[in-house]
């Protein structure tokens, strides 16, 4: 099996088309056709269904894919390592972060990355915390500033940044804001709730917090930025559960306590493939994280302060949560 028809199968995977594959290759259609035919002979079964509109995968080629991305992030990571021991770090980081996180300002470090290695490619996405972590695992992704979804795995592991409780967010008319105390998940059961698509690392914290306390709650208004969720509560269409950083966003609304909550805190972290396939781009940021410290704006418990510090040696970065 050839690096170069796992490169192939890849991106036909990706783009669900031999032509546009092609073009993005720069190789010939006929010569990505015949790749393809190679590796499904020598697996001995059929990896696309193939159409005059678009090729999907088979189940033979869904298995195949998450291990071949694997497989080219790890190539591409033995090469970057190799760069590094020259004494240059080029390459890409692939980063993955939800909205507002807490614990890391990203645009900042970013910007103090590029600055310091400008040979490296800085590729962002934004999305969910659950998609993120399978986007680590699977290798498309170095690293991700996340919610944590899942406990560390043999293809995932975490790094703690910060942690914080579950704040509720209100209209100032609103009944609970005149009352102006700490408010339990029984008190909100029968409140129409604003809140973020199920994957977000918030809705995932506020949906465990409820789910525990057994109380149903009703999210009418589903969003996908921080901004109309804030937007949607100051217009007093609804109420939100959040992590307490984003009352500092909108002054105008009221922001009280949420208790009865057990264990239930919003915690983000840094989410790594293992460390044997770690780019050392990835590490180098790492390392920069520890070094610049919490954005100064973050509100909540700082690594230091629960025992979840980093550790960096060289461009090697761990921590308490097997990092």
């Amino acid at each position: 099996m050839e690096l170069r028809h796992l490169q192939h199968f890849v991106a036909v995977a990706e783009d669900q088309h031999f032509t546009r594959a092609a073009e993005r290759l720069l190789v010939s259609q006929s010569g990505l056709s015949a790749s393809i035919r190679a590796l499904e002979r020598e697996l001995q079964t059929p990896l696309f269904v193939r159409t005059t509109r678009r090729v999907t995968l088979t189940p033979a080629g869904r298995a195949l894919l998450g291990e071949a991305e694997r497989i080219l992030a790890q190539v591409r990571a033995a090469h970057e390592a190799v760069a590094a021991v020259q004494g240059v770090l080029r390459g890409m980081l692939a980063l993955g972060s939800e909205q507002c996180i807490a614990g890391v300002h990203v645009a900042g470090l970013l910007a103090t990355f590029r600055h310091q290695h400008p040979d490296v490619e800085i590729c962002l996405r934004q999305a969910g915390s659950g998609a993120l972590a399978e986007e680590v695992a699977a290798g498309r992704l170095d690293l991700a500033f996340a919610v944590r979804t899942q406990a560390d795995s043999d293809q995932l592991r975490s790094v703690p940044l910060t942690s914080e409780p579950m704040t509720l967010l209100c209209h100032s008319s609103h009944r609970l804001a005149a009352a102006g105390a700490a408010v339990t998940p029984e008190e909100l059961g029968g409140e129409v709730f604003v809140d973020f698509h199920p994957d977000w690392g918030p809705r995932r914290t506020t949906d465990t917090v409820f789910a525990a306390a057994g109380v149903r709650r009703t999210v009418a208004l589903e969003v996908n930025d921080v901004h109309t969720l804030l937007d949607l509560v100051d217009e007093n269409l609804g109420v939100a559960v959040v992590p307490r950083h984003f009352a500092h966003k909108r002054a105008s609304l009221t922001a009280l306590p949420v208790k009865g909550t057990g264990e239930a805190v919003y915690e983000t972290v840094a989410l790594l493939p293992p460390r044997q396939a770690t780019s050392p781009a990835a590490r180098a940021l790492m390392a920069l994280l520890e070094a610049t410290g919490a954005s100064p704006g973050t509100t909540g418990t700082s690594p230091a302060t629960t025992g979840a510090s980093l550790e960096v040696t060289g461009t090697e970065t761990t921590g308490a949560a097997g990092a």
